[in-house]
């Protein structure tokens, strides 16, 4: 009897009626056509499915929400472990933990922890998925009050290469859990995460206001001064956008999350409304699962995209003149410029208390071309890598792995040393303990020692 036979979840090959549907992810770029795609249902599902595919010889995928844009989740001629039917959350309010399964995206997750006013740091794109961006650190609108969503993982259920349940904490395998908080998926196939949750909202203050490109500078230059000043209950993005309509008229902007006082966020808030010439301003009092899908429209499923991202060493004007001058060309209307400002309690985290080594304050640098016809690729992907490749006398070394593309390896420098650091060492280290033949490599990888 095969080991696919004593699983619960369903097997998807290329003659099931859902094999084309299955294999597609939110990247409309990628196209991988897997043997196997394995639906698992529970911890046992996932031992079946790696069991099976290390005694077949087959490369194994892990997909979460199938989110990430280098196209991770899925693989060529493998077998994928899909984690998107695994949707089982309880929160238990009285201890302000929550316990949720891999296949959850943010907005899922958040509308179950809304329910009693409780929140943990997660992305700021509500269809992301759990898993991808805990494991890869988990940047998120909270970070500045709370750290990442990788800061406040109290344990997890880590299923092995050798087909081992382990558990991940302080107290259990806490090599194991130091390496899961930002190594990504390289150690295993994590299928339970529990939180530490924290009182928020439910309503808070969020939004955006943009204006005229032509203001760009100025804006931005506002953004900059202002993030220098900000409370921890404060998060701030910049951004060049477009109009989401025609004639897709392109804007400079501010969008902020405020989970204190109102008061409080009016007087944070009110030097980015002084600023004159706006044409939105839509900053208001609205739930926080509302501020966490604020920009979801900006990145539909199956759009095709393509990122560059790195972390800035400072915000010069001359840097931003850059920006605005290449947003002129950009050739899509989804696509974006952001800077993400980083403060606060994710800056407070010693750089060796786990994997994820972000602890600088300053802004994270995020060039994402979005579209929709197969023909402008060429076009955006040129545009995008111009673009980062004119801002990199402002960048610093280090890189956000969930913000890494496919090509990464091939445009310059290892990226995954780049990401990690001075915890790479201790990475290889941990890598070879659990996956020594490196059976997880189709990820950023870590390689084991020897490898």
């Amino acid at each position: 009897m095969s080991a696919l036979d004593t699983l619960t979840g369903e097997v998807i090959g290329p003659e099931h009626p859902e094999y084309e549907s299955a294999r597609k992810i939110h990247n409309g770029m990628i196209d991988k056509r897997p043997a196997l795609i394995v639906r698992c249902r529970d911890a046992p599902d996932v031992v079946g499915a790696i069991g099976y595919a290390r005694a077949e010889g087959l490369e194994i995928a892990v997909r979460g929400g199938g989110h990430n844009v280098a196209g991770r989740a899925m693989c060529e001629g493998g077998l994928v472990v899909d984690l998107s039917q695994m949707k089982r959350i309880e929160v238990d309010p009285a201890k302000r933990l929550v316990y949720a399964e891999p296949g959850l995206c943010w907005g899922e997750f958040n509308a179950a922890t809304q329910k009693y006013g409780l929140a943990v740091t997660g992305g700021t794109i509500s269809t992301t998925g759990i898993a991808g961006l805990t494991l890869g650190g988990g940047f998120g609108w909270l970070m500045g009050k709370f750290g990442t969503a990788t800061d406040n993982l109290v344990s997890a259920e880590v299923v092995t290469a050798d087909g081992r349940v382990l558990r991940a904490s302080e107290d259990e395998n806490p090599d194991l859990f130091w390496a899961i908080r930002g190594g990504g998926g390289n150690f295993g196939v994590v299928t339970e995460f529990v939180y530490r949750l924290y009182p928020v909202g439910p309503v808070i203050t969020g939004g955006f206001c943009f204006w005229p490109l032509d203001l760009g500078l100025e804006v931005f230059q506002v953004f900059r001064d202002v993030s220098e000043t900000l409370s921890d209950d404060c998060s701030l993005v910049s951004a060049l956008a477009s109009v989401p309509e025609p004639p897709y008229a392109p804007l400079a902007g501010i969008i902020g999350c405020h989970i204190g006082p109102e008061e409080e966020a009016e007087r944070e808030l009110a030097p980015i409304r002084a600023l004159g010439g706006k044409v939105v301003d839509a900053i208001v009092r609205k739930p926080y699962e509302d501020v966490n899908a604020q920009y979801d429209f900006g990145f539909p499923d199956g759009a095709l995209n393509y990122w560059k991202s790195s972390f800035l060493s400072g915000l010069p004007d001359e840097a931003i003149q850059v920006m605005v001058d290449a947003y002129r060309k950009a050739p899509s209307w989804m696509d974006v410029v952001l800077l993400e400002d980083l403060h606060g309690q994710i800056a407070r985290v010693p750089v060796d208390a786990m994997a994820i080594p972000h602890r600088e304050p300053g802004f994270n640098l995020l060039v994402p071309a979005v579209w929709t016809d197969p023909k402008e690729t060429d076009a955006n992907v040129a545009w995008v890598q111009e673009t980062y490749e004119q801002l990199a006398r402002y960048t610093r070394e280090g890189r956000y792995v969930n913000y890494l593309d496919d090509d990464e390896a091939q445009r310059g420098p290892d990226p995954v040393r780049a990401a990690y650091g001075p915890n790479y060492d201790r990475l290889v280290e941990i890598k070879t303990k659990y996956d020594p033949d490196n059976v997880f490599h189709l990820n950023f990888n870590i390689a084991p020692r020897g490898d």
